[in-house]
């Protein structure tokens, strides 16, 4: 039995970037002597365990055929005949096929450290265009390491573009696109994504919504807001809500994302405008946007406008927590209750937002 280090936790070593997970390929190994050292096997279709004490995964080498169409319509073979060489050509990236011993010495035969070198995202074999997740792994890649200079390598960019237009994108389960989507937006530059997706014609089937001006969007707020979830309801500056609702729709992602960017579709432009406002349209605004009921989503709302128009919003959170603890009291010692003590706490509503904006 062989042992090595793979893949990204090389790859971030290599480039002096914190090793935030470490993964294990076992050469020369069977799963009955794996379960025999006591590692704990997860999953059924790829023969992966967990190290008894770190928990962290130990796979066999493994070699995979393409079955059937979509990202898991694979056979895959792993034994002890499987070499490290083969296990490393089935891997997206020339970067992410890196390989080291237990000596510490590199094993790279596809030439992974030269292209860390050169900042280039290379892919590994024809292979590549077997599994269509790798369009948007490609894509999200470039996002990530955009500030280090690292750019498509034409020939990939290529296959990129051949696998898009062959239709197999379309293939994909929705939530495994949406999860790139989400990895995407965590980077230094969520833009970069979309930008090699346009450029390999690859937005159509999954985000055709999304325009250049949206993808501008969600740069502006990446020096203020890192959660991946206001940073996609920073598109909604840029789109319709129809829009927004489509690219949820489709995509599957959670309900939070959808209110999140219609809120900014909706009330985003007025809120960041809100001095131009007659005090009945700014409370309307408040309200629609949560300020009344739902307080977290407001501020976080608010934050994604703040970034995209530029501005501090940060008095609207406080007028919206004066409009909250109104007390209702005097009103409901005046005999008001129901839908009258609703209209009348409104009114008193109002008045507190024309003092504020006088």
């Amino acid at each position: 039995m062989e042992i090595y280090l793979v893949g990204g936790a090389v790859r971030d070593e290599l480039l002096g970037l914190p090793v935030k997970e470490r993964d294990w390929v076992v050469v020369g190994s069977t799963p009955e002597e794996m379960l025999r050292l006591g590692y704990r096997q997860v999953g059924r279709d790829f023969p992966v365990f967990l190290h008894p004490k770190t928990n962290e995964e130990y796979a066999l080498a493994r070699t995979e055929r393409k079955v059937s169409a979509g990202h898991t319509g694979f056979v895959c073979h792993a034994g002890p005949d499987v070499t490290l060489e083969q296990d490393l050509m089935r891997r997206d990236l020339t970067v992410n096929a890196i390989a080291k011993a237990i000596d510490d010495s590199l094993i790279d035969p596809w030439g992974g450290k030269h292209d860390l070198e050169a900042r280039v995202l290379r892919h590994v074999s024809p292979a590549f265009v077997e599994d269509p997740l790798r369009v948007f792994r490609v894509a999200r890649f470039a996002a990530r390491f955009a500030r280090l200079g690292f750019l498509v390598a034409a020939p990939t960019a290529t296959l990129l573009r051949d696998m898009s237009t062959r239709g197999t994108l379309r293939e994909l389960a929705a939530e495994r696109v949406g999860a790139e989507l989400a990895k995407a937006l965590e980077t230094d530059s969520p833009e970069v994504f979309f930008d090699v997706l346009r450029t390999a014609d690859a937005l159509d089937d999954w985000l055709s919504e999304v325009t250049h001006a949206a993808e501008l969007s969600v740069a502006r707020v990446v020096p203020r807001v890192a959660d991946a979830e206001q940073r996609f309801a920073a598109l909604g500056w840029e789109l319709e809500l129809d829009a927004v609702e489509r690219l949820c729709g489709r995509l599957k992602l959670p309900r939070e994302w959808l209110e999140l960017a219609s809120t900014v579709t909706r009330d985003g432009r007025a809120l960041a405008r809100y001095r131009a406002l007659e005090p009945a349209s700014l409370f309307a605004r408040l309200k629609s946007a949560g300020g009344l009921r739902r307080v977290r989503h407001f501020e976080r709302a608010l934050a994604v406008i703040g970034a995209l128009a530029n501005v501090d919003l940060t008095v609207l959170g406080v007028l919206a927590t004066q409009l909250r603890e109104l007390d209702t009291a005097g009103l409901r010692e005046a005999g008001l209750d129901g839908r009258e003590l609703g209209e009348a706490l409104d009114r008193e509503r109002v008045e507190i937002v024309a003092a504020f904006l006088e």
